[in-house]
């Protein structure tokens, strides 16, 4: 069934559920900056807005637009700044 998640006092919100390749999410953020930690490899796709994201060993910040991926390796640390709702898919391989 569904698993419901909510970080950074409601401004991040997502929807868990299960794929044929393995947990999934789909979210939501507010406006905002925002620093996640990864426990398995995350694909995450912009699939509305823009985010801004600063990937782990990079210094530079690098924007990602509706429909494309990144992707973060298990147990790092990775900056997410939205200057408007967001929304985003997320793969946990």
């Amino acid at each position: 069934m569904f698993k419901t998640n909510e970080y950074f006092e409601g401004k991040v919100m997502s929807i868990a559920f299960k794929t044929k390749g393995g947990e999934a999410t789909i979210g939501v953020m507010a406006e905002g900056e925002y620093e996640f930690g990864t426990s398995t490899v995350e694909y995450m796709t912009v699939t509305s807005g823009k985010m801004n994201v600063k990937l782990p060993g990079q210094e530079e910040w690098k924007i990602f637009g509706e429909f494309e991926t990144f992707i973060v390796e298990k147990d790092q640390k990775f900056g997410v700044k939205v200057s408007g709702d967001t929304s985003y898919r997320c793969l946990y391989r």
